[in-house]
């Protein structure tokens, strides 16, 4: 097992950069991957849903993880997403991202169509026991209905002792997520996800981080050490300024990609918002507001 990992404060989802003929561009993503390091983040995640991973192929996907981890170059842990419905195919991505170097692997559950408990654990434990030297963060995302229960938390940090960390994303979740520090003696890192929108509320609960865009990370950064420490006025002063940005472009997750990769450009890290297809196209009065909303962000990190 990696003892040097742990996962704390903020850890972005690296997007996907793409050329004008929507293929990666290597170039910019080892440019967004100092980005990160440079606003003293200690490990990003990628390729997610925020990474546009679901357009990618399974070659695609371990290229990224494979620059990530050279141009971090140890400097920041690189946690790498093997997303996918199959079995066979999550764990041949996940032993291939081992392989490649990264520190931690991350799995979303299935959700393409609903499934009990029984056979989400199945795929789970199956996943867990084929890279049992490796941390694992599993990630739950079920916009029809509950994501996994806490007994079923229990059952799987009982049984796998690579199960590390757990990233939920829903709304109301702090009595959620108290249940389960409860139930696991805290031994399950918490991280919380959809941008960092619940943030606020889940610090005090004793969450162990936030996954955003890349775009605000070193924002939400300040705002979560902040809230930590209990400088709660200035965090929420903070907070309430970024709010804005976040809330508005995750109305959709296509809509996402494009306001984030704008507001890289706005940064000076990314030369173009190119998307694959298919993707968000939004009208004159979308890409204006974005625009607007952006350079606020801008002006606050010039600000701090």
């Amino acid at each position: 097992m990696k003892n040097k990992v742990e996962l704390t404060g903020v850890v972005p989802i690296i997007p996907t950069p793409f050329t004008e003929k929507e293929e990666i561009d290597e170039a910019a993503l080892r440019k967004l991957v100092e980005f990160a390091i440079s606003n003293g983040i200690m490990a990003a995640c990628l390729p997610a849903y925020a990474s546009e991973f679901y357009k990618l192929t399974d070659d695609e996907k371990l290229q990224v993880v494979k620059i990530a981890v050279e141009q971090s170059a140890g400097r920041m842990q690189i946690v790498a997403q093997s997303n996918h419905p199959s079995l066979k195919v999550a764990i041949r991505l996940a032993q291939a991202n081992v392989e490649a170097g990264a520190d931690v692997i991350s799995l979303a559950v299935p959700r393409i169509f609903g499934l009990p408990e029984q056979s989400l654990k199945e795929y789970l434990s199956g996943f867990l026991q084929a890279i049992p030297e490796t941390p694992v963060l599993i990630q739950d995302f079920n916009p029809g209905g509950a994501s996994i229960s806490v007994e079923f938390i229990r059952e799987l940090m009982e049984e796998h002792s690579n199960f590390k960390y757990l990233k939920l994303e829903e709304p109301l979740c702090a009595p959620k997520f108290e249940r389960i520090i409860k139930a696991t003696g805290g031994k399950i890192g918490l991280m919380e996800g959809w941008g960092g929108l619940y943030m606020l509320e889940l610090v005090p609960v004793g969450i162990a981080g936030v996954m955003p865009g890349l775009g605000v990370s070193d924002l939400l950064q300040k705002i979560f050490w902040l809230r930590k420490n209990g400088d709660n006025n200035e965090a929420f002063d903070l907070f309430e300024k970024v709010m804005p940005q976040i809330f508005f472009s995750l109305q959709n997750m296509e809509l996402f990609h494009y306001a984030e990769k704008e507001l890289l450009i706005e940064r000076g890290v990314l030369r173009n918002s190119v998307v694959r297809k298919a993707g968000y196209q939004p009208d004159a009065s979308t890409r204006a507001y974005v625009k607007e909303l952006n350079a606020r962000i801008v002006e606050l990190v010039k600000g701090q």
